[in-house]
């Protein structure tokens, strides 16, 4: 089977997830081209096992002070470029086109005929999950994004719904320790806000990890540029995790056993969903305030039993292959009757 898998650049956990697929996809005798969109072509970074993959504006999410920026998103927008860019992309001697929440792939699909699956956490949002409640249009306003034939989403819990286990290359057997510090991502954030925040409480370490070149240590923080060698070594040392409510990074934090404290993305349904879920599995302290009484509660609360979630990939990628994408109830099931304490 020969599949165009197209990938949204915006944020990690996407491009994370398709690292996690393309061997499970080889494996069962598929041979996969790429498509990424949603950032600059030249901020990719470590793709060489995606091999001549293409690169696409697509459209992107701006934030600002830890809020979507709606206005340079929509201003940013280029349709006439996205118009262009879906009649250039052949898909047509394509099997199947695999959509991790890509726009351009995903309408040259659909504009073409091919079959497309789409696969992504955005496609849980399509079902009555906690969060959503409020958002009655989200998700037609999802699946017109990147419209796929079938759709899987990937989440937390089932909920009755064609949603997998989380994706990830992390596993609840991996070696962990527990060191004195807290590891902090808060990419939509101010950092000199952040550092100044976490400086209320000289006594405890924090690593900060932003993007950039350079490593500073500034009194109880330790300041690091991202990562994919560093960060993942520090995930599984620290005794707990500062970060946004992006899906990806609570997942690795709930497989490897650490406590979150989380501050979802405003005006962001996504991650405002994923605080309420997290809440509800007792997985995470959800805040919306740099104050730091409430960080000093949440820094005495030990970590958690690590969550076990199966091996995802070579099921989904079995059940690609097959083709019987109507039955997409014997994969649920089978995936999450092998998950383990994910609610506390």
């Amino acid at each position: 089977m020969r599949i165009l898998y197209g990938v949204q650049g915006t944020g990690n956990g996407h491009i994370t997830r398709a690292r996690v697929m393309l061997p499970a996809l080889q494996a069962a005798g598929c041979k996969v081209d790429f498509v990424f969109s949603g950032r600059p072509a030249n901020a990719y970074f470590d793709m060489a096992m995606f091999g001549d993959y293409r690169a696409f504006q697509g459209f992107s999410f701006y934030t600002k002070q830890g809020a979507v920026n709606w206005f340079k998103t929509i201003s940013d927008a280029r349709p006439l470029r996205f118009i262009k860019d879906v009649s250039a992309l052949n898909v047509k001697d394509y099997d199947l086109v695999l959509t991790d929440f890509e726009p351009v792939s995903a309408w040259a699909a659909k504009l073409r005929g091919v079959p497309a699956i789409g696969l992504a956490h955005q496609y849980a949002l399509c079902h009555a999950i906690p969060g959503t409640e409020k958002s009655p249009l989200l998700a037609q306003a999802l699946k017109s994004f990147a419209p796929a034939k079938h759709y899987i989403g990937v989440h937390w819990a089932p909920y009755d719904a064609p949603i997998v286990p989380p994706l990830i290359a992390m596993n609840h057997e991996q070696a962990t320790r527990e060191e004195d510090f807290i590891l902090v991502y808060l990419p939509f954030e101010d950092t000199a806000q952040v550092i100044q925040w976490l400086q209320q409480i000289p006594e405890q370490r924090f690593i900060v990890y932003r993007q950039g070149d350079a490593t500073v240590q500034d009194k109880n923080i330790l300041v690091k540029p991202l990562s994919r060698e560093h960060f993942p070594q520090d995930l599984a040392a620290c005794a707990g995790v500062i970060c946004n409510t992006g899906f990806g990074l609570c997942s690795e934090a709930m497989v490897l056993g650490k406590k979150i404290y989380t501050k979802a993305l405003a005006k962001q349904v996504e991650q405002f969903s994923n605080g309420k879920i997290l809440e509800d599995l007792n997985r995470a302290v959800v805040f919306t305030e740099f104050e730091t009484t409430a960080l000093r509660q949440w820094l005495m609360q030990a970590n958690p039993p690590r969550a076990v979630f199966p091996p995802v990939a070579e099921e989904v990628a079995a059940w690609i292959v097959s083709q019987n994408y109507e039955d997409w109830q014997g994969l649920v099931m089978r995936l999450w009757a092998r998950a383990e304490q994910v609610a506390l």
